[in-house]
This record gives C-alpha cells, sequence and structure tokens, in this order.
C-alpha cells in the first residue's frame, strides 16, 4: 500500500499497555507496514541497516531529528507520540539547552483509533502556521502515531507561506539518534531543492559567498567551519553551511556548492538529495596530518582545482599540523567508542598524536564515505567496529586493559569501576574542535589529564575498599546477610522455567 494512502488509523497499534509502546519491535513494525508505512520503512531499512545485532543501544532515535529541528532559527518542532516519550525527549532537549518549546499535541485511544489525532494535528499546524514567525513546522511522528499509520504526508505542505514538514521517526524502524538527524536534514533538503528548481530562492543571511563553497555534512564543533574555509582558502575555495543547518534559508546554499564534505559518514539520506542536486560528495575530514593531505587532494579534485593550489594549501597548513602533533604527542594504550559519527575521525587523531589506539567502536552503520578512515586505521592495527554494542565496547576494555577508555556513560562507568580513568565522548571529546592545526592539538590536555589520574583511582580503591559492591551495594544500617539457601532456592527455579522453555520450543 503506498505511503500517500489516507488511512488515519490501526487499532493493531493498540494491542498492548501504554498506547502499543510495550507491544514490542516487531509487532509494532508489523503494525506499521499494515497502516501503509511500508516504503517509508523499507527506505529506512535500506538507508540504515542494522546488525549484526538487532541495533544499538541508544537513547531514543527521535532525538536526533528533534534536536535539528530546535537548532534551526524561525523554525518549530511538534511531537506526536505517547505522553511519556514526549516528556523524556523535551527533558532531554532541555537539558542539552534547548531554549525554545516542544510543541505537543496529546491522544488518547480514542482519538488515535478514530482519526482525531491526525485532524488535532492538522488543526495545532494551521494554528502555528504565521509566517511573522517561523519557516517552517516540523511534526514528528514517534512510535506508536508512525505504527498506527497517522499520514503525516498528507499535511499541506505550505500554509500562509509557512513550509509544513511531516516524518515518521520511530524506534523500530531509525537505529540511532544520530541518523535521525539525516531523516529531517534530508527532508529539508528534498523540500529546499524543490522550490529552488521551480524558481528563485531568498539569498543566504552573510550573501552569496564569491567563491566556490564546499558544504559541510555533520554536526560540528565551532570552530571546524572557520577552520575548515582557512585551510580551503588557498585554493580557491570558501568553507559553506553545515548541514543540519541553522536557517532555512542556509539550505538553498548547502545545495548550491561546489562540493559536499561527508565529514559524518551516515547521512545517506541527505547524500541521496545533494546527489539529485549533481553535486560530488567527498569522504572523510581534514583531521591530522595524512587525513589533511588526503582530503585536501580529493577535494581539490572533485572541484577541478588546479595541482599547484591544492599543493599551496598542503604546503601552508601540513607542517602546521606536523609541528602540533609532536608538540602535544599522547603517550598511552586507549580504546573508543561513541555514537556520534565522528569517532573514526577521532580515533585517526589520536593515533597520528602517538597513542596506542586498540579499538574503535560506532553506533552508526558503515559507509562509503567512511571508507578512508576505516582503511587507514585498520592499516595501523586498530580494529573498527561499526553498530558497536555496549557489550562489545566493554569486551574491547576487558581485551586490551586500556591505560584510558573514551565512551558513553555506561563504557566509561563500567572503566571506572575497574580503575580504570575514562572519559565520556560526547560532552569531553566531540565538543573541541577536530579538524587542521588547531585540532591537532586539541585532545592532548585532556586525555594526558586524564591517564594521570590512574594513581587516584587505585587510592580511592584502597580506601574504601568493597563498600557498596554486589549484595552490598546501596546504603544499610546493618550489613546485609547473607542467604545461601534462598539463592540454592531460586537457582532452582529458574533451572526448571529454562527446561520447560526448551520443551516448547519448536523443532
Amino acid at each position: 500500500m503506498a505511503d500517500d494512502a489516507p488511512i488515519l488509523s490501526n487499532p493493531q497499534a493498540l494491542n498492548s499497555d501504554g498506547l502499543g509502546c510495550h507491544s514490542g519491535k516487531d509487532k509494532m513494525l508489523e503494525a506499521a507496514k499494515a497502516a501503509g508505512k511500508t516504503i517509508t520503512l523499507e527506505q529506512y531499512a535500506k538507508d540504515y541497516p542494522k546488525g549484526p545485532h538487532d541495533q544499538p543501544q541508544s537513547m531514543c532515535p527521535a532525538f536526533g531529528s528533534l534536536r535539528v529541528g530546535l537548532r534551526m532559527r524561525r523554525t518549530a518542532t511538534v511531537l506526536s507520540g505517547s505522553a511519556c516519550c514526549v516528556y523524556g525527549l523535551t527533558f532531554t532537549s532541555h537539558f542539552y539547552g534547548a531554549r525554545r518549546t516542544v510543541g505537543y499535541v496529546p491522544f488518547n485511544s480514542e482519538t488515535l483509533v478514530t482519526g482525531k489525532l491526525f485532524e488535532d494535528i492538522r488543526e495545532a499546524v494551521f494554528k502555528l502556521a504565521d509566517p511573522v514567525n517561523y519557516d517552517a513546522i516540523v511534526i514528528i511522528n514517534l512510535c506508536v502515531p508512525t505504527a498506527s499509520g497517522v499520514p503525516l504526508q498528507i499535511l499541506p505542505k505550505e500554509i500562509n507561506g509557512v513550509r509544513v514538514i511531516g516524518i515518521d521517526v520511530p524506534g523500530f524502524g531509525v537505529p540511532t539518534h544520530a541518523e535521525a538527524k539525516d531523516v529531517l536534514a534530508a527532508a529539508m533538503l528534498r523540500y529546499a531543492r524543490s522550490e529552488a528548481e521551480a524558481g528563485p530562492v531568498q539569498a543566504p543571511r552573510g550573501g552569496i559567498s564569491a567563491k566556490p563553497t564546499i558544504t559541510l555534512l555533520g554536526e560540528m564543533f565551532p570552530a571546524d567551519p572557520v577552520i575548515i574555509g582557512m585551510m580551503l582558502e588557498p585554493m580557491g575555495l570558501a568553507a559553506g553551511p553545515v548541514v543540519p543547518t541553522r536557517e532555512w534559508r542556509e539550505l538553498y546554499s548547502a545545495l548550491d556548492c561546489a562540493a559536499v564534505a561527508a565529514i559524518h559518514p551516515f547521512y545517506t539520506a541527505s547524500v541521496r538529495e545533494f546527489d539529485a542536486a549533481g553535486r560530488k560528495v567527498v569522504a572523510s575530514a581534514p583531521v591530522g596530518h595524512d587525513g589533511t593531505e588526503a582530503w585536501l587532494q580529493a577535494i581539490g579534485q572533485a572541484t577541478n582545482v588546479s595541482q599547484a593550489l591544492i599543493d599551496a594549501a598542503k604546503n601552508r597548513f601540513l607542517p602546521a599540523i606536523k609541528g602540533a602533533l609532536a608538540k602535544m604527542p599522547i603517550k598511552g594504550r586507549i580504546t573508543l567508542s561513541g555514537y556520534e559519527g565522528s569517532e573514526l575521525l577521532v580515533a585517526r587523531l589520536l593515533v597520528e598524536s602517538g597513542a596506542d589506539v586498540r579499538y574503535v567502536g560506532t553506533a552508526c552503520p558503515q559507509t562509503k564515505w567512511s571508507d578512508p578512515d576505516r582503511e587507514w586505521l585498520l592499516a595501523k592495527g586498530v580494529h573498527v567496529q561499526y553498530r558497536a554494542s555496549l557489550e562489545q565496547d566493554i569486551a574491547a576494555i576487558r581485551e586490551f586493559q586500556p591505560d584510558l577508555a573514551i565512551g558513553t556513560t555506561p563504557v566509561v562507568q563500567y572503566a571506572k569501576e575497574r580503575k580504570t580513568p575514562a572519559l565520556y565522548f560526547t560532552n569531553l571529546i566531540s565538543a573541541r574542535p577536530l579538524m587542521g592545526p588547531a585540532g591537532a592539538g586539541s585532545l592532548a590536555t585532556v586525555i594526558n589529564a586524564a591517564m594521570a589520574n590512574r594513581d587516584r583511582f587505585l587510592a580511592m580503591d584502597e580506601f574504601f575498599g568493597g563498600v557498596g559492591k554486589g549484595d552490598n551495594a546501596g546504603v544499610w544500617e546493618e550489613l546485609p546477610k547473607a542467604r545461601p539457601e534462598f539463592r540454592a532456592s531460586y537457582a532452582k527455579k529458574m533451572e526448571k522455567a529454562r527446561k520447560a522453555s526448551k520443551v516448547e520450543e519448536p523443532i
């Protein structure tokens, strides 16, 4: 059934508690396909392949799309989903610094099944569509409305000059919040491309660049686009907008570029829009000496810049990068993991800084846009794990015994429990410049300081001993008493249940 079929409800999505939230991914996926979302979900499965396990352990994927909308000027973002999900997403958004309202259209079983929810969303969009305040309104279907077939695609595409963009971002269809950024970024690029093809569009706030521009695909530390612009200048090029953009009009500039730099390699749907616009896409990023040299060469060739100008850019910046790396060395064994999409870039920078990197895991999938980074790391003896699970990240710590573990919150927790210094990737690593000469020395200070703290961990462990571990975790007035007879009885019950379930399995 086509995605544009005006199905307003699917009662199958409500077959469990919590308006269907807990009915399981498989049932939700079946319900969504039955409700007319087959084409959307098949495209997601192609763009964002899972595996080898189901999907990475991550926050709600919809946070990625929500974050993109909330960071754009003159853009209203509205969520359609269960109240508990909306509460969690709103809390997380404000925790990460959102300074505007998150819209919400509440619903219950009756409004969902009867189609009244769609009418409520439509009414809310018409009320919001004030061109004085907004350029665009984004409506995001979470799991239950997606599974129920709420057809955001039949909303008006424009109301009073305000663009309307409806997307489905279910947890059972989009694996990570990083890829959910791509879902909305691509939807906006598609809309903007159709506008540009139809006629004149609004100029960027800062005016049109006199030089050919390179669009930068993927969220970055604010200084990185400036640094990239400096490295492009000797080649007669300029840094263009960063996608996801901060304003609607920047989408036109992003499409009107000489080439696209896939700084973060997982923006598959966005790349498809740039392909449709006839733009070349260049992989990797200017990190470290080797990465910068290869990237400048690739950008120059993609934009037909002469080799003399490419060499001029290399000669200006490569010595500075090599000097910065030598001045701020990193000595120690490191495992690294995260879910931002820049993990391979950071690993490259660490290796060039002298670190003994044994493992890099990313929650994102493998794409051809990360091949240069993957091949370089493999040649240096680094194990690269796409769609890394928490268990794989922890196994790497156990196997390689690093001096420092960089990773997600549970990875950091595990490492510190083992008396191993650890740093949270998102707040302490990705929130630093990585590109060019500035990136070359940006990580050494924080990483070397963290590794130097190992003696403090050992001292604390010796002081506290076994307090708060295992059965004694928590605060107690008296030390808990062991009850081995209870353990034995419980173990027997579990074994009996396991055998019973084994018998019931189909042959």
